[in-house]
C-alpha cells in the first residue's frame, strides 16, 4: 500500500506511486460551453438576416438610390479651373439675373375691359365698372352679356380675349377678381371682356389687389438647386 492511500481505505481506493492522481474537468461541461456560444451566434445572424429583410421590403434602399441618382443626374460636372470656371460663373449669374429680373406688366390704364353681365341681377355690370375706373382701368361697353354667356357663366367671371392677352392684361385684371377664368377668341384688338358669372360676389380689396400686382412684377425666385 503506498503512503499516499488514506488510512482505512484500500482495496480499488488504494492509491499506488508517489504521486496524487490528476484531477480532470469533466468534457460535458466544456461542450456546453461551446453550444451555448454557437446559439448566440447563430441568434445574432438570425437578427442581422431578419433586419436586412425588413429594409429591403421597406424599400429604403431603393428610395435611397432614387434620391441619389437624381441628385447626381441634378449636379452638372464641375468645371475645370481657369476659362472653364469663369464660364460657369458667368452662366450662373446670368441665371439668377434672370430669375430676378422683374416680370413686364401693363398698367391697369393700358387695359380696355369691356364689362358685362351674366346674371339676373341689374346694375351689376356697371358698378363694376365703375368700380375698376377707380382702380385705375380704362372702360369700355358696359351692359349685359352675349346671348353666349348670359346667364351660362357659373364661375364668378371670365376674362376673354385675344391670345396674346394671356400674358400681360389677364394677369393683371385677374388680382381684381378672384376665381376669374380665362377664354380667348379670335379678335384681333388689345381689349378685354369680363363677363361676371352667377357667382360672383365682390371684387377683391382694392389694397389686396395693389398687393397681389406687386408680386406679379417681382416673382420670387425659384429654389436654389441641389448641393453637389
Amino acid at each position: 500500500m503506498s503512503m499516499l492511500t488514506p488510512p482505512g481505505m484500500g482495496g480499488k481506493y488504494r492509491i499506488t506511486g508517489n504521486r496524487y492522481p490528476r484531477m480532470r474537468r469533466p468534457r460535458g461541461r466544456r461542450r456546453l460551453v461551446f453550444a451555448a456560444m454557437g446559439t448566440v451566434v447563430a441568434l445574432g445572424l438570425v437578427g442581422w438576416g431578419t433586419l436586412q429583410l425588413i429594409d429591403v421590403f421597406s424599400g429604403g434602399d431603393d428610395d435611397k438610390t432614387v434620391r441619389s441618382a437624381r441628385s447626381t443626374a441634378d449636379c452638372k460636372r464641375e468645371p475645370a479651373k481657369g476659362q472653364g470656371q469663369n464660364k460657369a460663373d458667368k452662366t450662373g449669374k446670368a441665371a439668377r439675373t434672370a430669375q430676378q429680373a422683374p416680370k413686364s406688366l401693363p398698367k391697369p390704364a393700358e387695359i380696355t375691359v369691356n364689362v358685362y353681365n351674366a346674371t339676373p341681377r341689374t346694375g351689376l355690370a356697371k358698378d363694376t365698372a365703375d368700380e375698376l375706373r377707380k382702380r385705375g382701368f380704362k372702360i369700355g361697353k358696359v351692359g349685359n352679356a352675349p346671348a353666349a354667356y348670359d346667364k351660362k357663366v357659373k364661375a364668378p367671371g371670365i376674362l376673354l380675349g385675344a391670345p396674346a392677352a394671356t400674358d400681360g392684361p389677364f394677369d393683371v385684371l385677374a388680382t381684381q377678381l378672384d376665381g376669374a377664368q380665362t377664354k380667348n377668341d379670335a379678335r384681333s384688338g388689345k381689349d378685354v371682356d369680363l363677363i361676371i358669372g352667377t357667382t360672383f360676389k365682390d371684387l377683391v380689396k382694392e389694397k389686396d389687389a395693389v398687393k397681389a400686382m406687386a408680386a406679379l412684377a417681382t416673382p420670387k425666385p425659384s429654389s436654389s438647386a441641389p448641393t453637389c
